[in-house]
């Protein structure tokens, strides 16, 4: 049985409908952040700020219906049997099905709906393998470009409004599957808002027209009322950001070809940027967890994956004995390859020690991993057709409060873009085993961080055995 709701024939049962309704738009000012003297930037002032309200939020009322359905009888895929290292479609269908993203158990991805012409976004709880449950937020027009932190989903829509229309964030919080909250994240009239990204309750994104992207943010703490801040304002493009906790990351146009910038966000008003990559060539597409950041690097002709390491404390300003800001203690990012091979790989994804990223290093795009402890490369997938945009969820374990695939022990989930059947469908992987091994406890002995002591930290020792550091030079002495 099918229910007709706004022109679309729907499955019953339906379990809830929300009716996203339309707020008002603001058009304020915008203030352009400072960039660091370090890294030679000048602002760009151009800019809005979007002062949201509550009066805003209260009217947010008609213009754009939103369905938002819960198919809990349409399991088209089982996942009950899902093996580790076996690859299953999470949604079957003839729809392509783009751009995944996951946390935990969830999985989100944008699915171009060939029936209404238009992309909306779906989620898959991965979690419930005997009544496997499915999300659409969609409309009539476009939803892409989702993301997902734990039971918060963000997304990029495409707002019409008074015959003109723009890009605007917009976010579902889905802890309550009966009543889920939708909320806008930002919305400036006639100003595109796209490619977000989510950690906790902060949310970023690209902002302004191309050629001129800058990086905003906003606290969704109160979803009445997001608080919106400038993380880099400046010439050229600023974009692609990621996030995790208070460190944001973004390829940087500024200095003509494409750079990795961060900045530490604790201090909203003050964010504090610094430089992870500043080679020549472009290094582009980053991602994110911890103090390591990774993304695709064409340094030496073909796309590479590297890596960044920062050690110590987050950036903070320094200042004299008056009180006053004397500069800026940044991090010191330490690059290291992931892989360089003379293929092309791109499109990675990191979450705690495992990165992953699509290769052709055998003609075809396949997926393949790398575990930061071990230092050991894995091939993921093997298909002769396509796959690409992965993304990586995990490894979790039963003591870290996961349940993914109600796993006995360590797992972990990657998603990609697949087009073995003809069409692109999101395929998924449970991983366990030697290549999502993690380091239990840190060893006294284990100079190279891998978890063992061995010979190749002993050989380290020795190479820097009675040597000194010290300033001064006499605090070397032996006493």
């Amino acid at each position: 049985m099918y229910a007709n709701i706004q022109g679309r024939a729907i499955p019953i049962p339906i379990t809830t409908i929300v009716m996203r309704l339309p707020r008002n738009r603001i058009d304020g000012k915008r203030v352009a952040a400072s960039k660091p003297q370090a890294l030679g930037m000048v602002e760009n002032t151009r800019g809005r700020l979007n002062t949201h309200s509550a009066m805003m939020n209260f009217s947010i009322s008609i213009l754009l219906p939103c369905l938002f359905f819960l198919f809990g009888m349409l399991t088209p895929y089982s996942v009950v049997a899902v093996e580790s290292w076996k690859e299953f479609a999470v949604w079957p269908t003839t729809d392509d099905q783009e751009l995944p993203d996951i946390d935990g158990n969830i999985v989100v991805w944008q699915q171009f709906v060939a029936e209404y012409g238009d992309y909306d976004i779906y989620v898959a709880d991965m979690n419930n393998p005997d009544d496997s449950l499915a999300v659409v937020i969609g409309d009539d027009n476009d939803q892409m470009e989702p993301a997902i932190f734990e039971n918060i989903v963000v997304w990029q829509d495409f707002i019409i409004q008074e015959g003109s229309g723009d890009w605007d964030i917009w976010a579902c919080d889905l802890s309550d599957r009966d009543q889920p909250v939708f909320f806008a994240v930002t919305n400036i009239l006639d100003n595109d808002e796209q490619s977000p990204a989510i950690h906790g309750n902060i949310v970023v994104w690209q902002d302004g027209a191309e050629g001129d992207y800058d990086i905003y943010g906003a606290d969704i703490t109160d979803p009445e009322s997001p608080a919106e801040f400038v993380v880099a304002a400046f010439e050229r493009d600023q974009r692609r950001p990621a996030i995790y906790r208070n460190t944001v990351v973004w390829q940087d146009s500024y200095y003509g070809d494409e750079d990795i910038i961060a900045a530490d966000i604790w201090m909203r008003n003050k964010p504090a940027e610094f430089g992870v990559s500043l080679l020549e060539f472009d290094q582009q597409r980053p991602a994110i967890w911890g103090d390591i950041v990774v993304w695709a690097d064409n340094y030496f002709g073909d796309m590479d994956i590297y890596a960044a390491k920062w050690h110590g404390l987050p950036a903070r300003e320094i200042h004299g004995q008056d009180g006053h800001a004397t500069g800026t203690d940044v991090p010191s990012p330490v690059e290291f390859a992931v892989v360089n091979n003379e293929a092309d790989q791109t499109n990675p994804d990191i979450d705690r020690n495992i990165v992953v990223w699509q290769d052709n290093r055998n003609g075809n795009w396949d997926i393949y991993g790398y575990n930061l402890t071990t230092r050991r490369e894995f091939q993921i997938t093997d298909n002769p057709y396509d796959q690409t945009n992965p993304a990586v969820s995990g490894p979790f374990d039963s003591a870290q409060g996961e349940d993914l695939l109600h796993a006995e022990r360590r797992r972990g989930m990657v998603v990609w873009e697949d087009s073995r059947d003809g069409n692109l469908q999101i395929f998924a992987i449970v991983l366990d085993g030697p290549e999502v091994a993690q380091c239990t406890s840190e060893l006294a002995g284990d100079v190279n961080g891998d978890c063992k002591v061995d010979f190749d930290d002993q050989a380290i020792m020795l190479s820097q055995w009675l040597e000194c550091n010290l300033e001064p030079e006499e605090a070397c002495l032996s006493f």
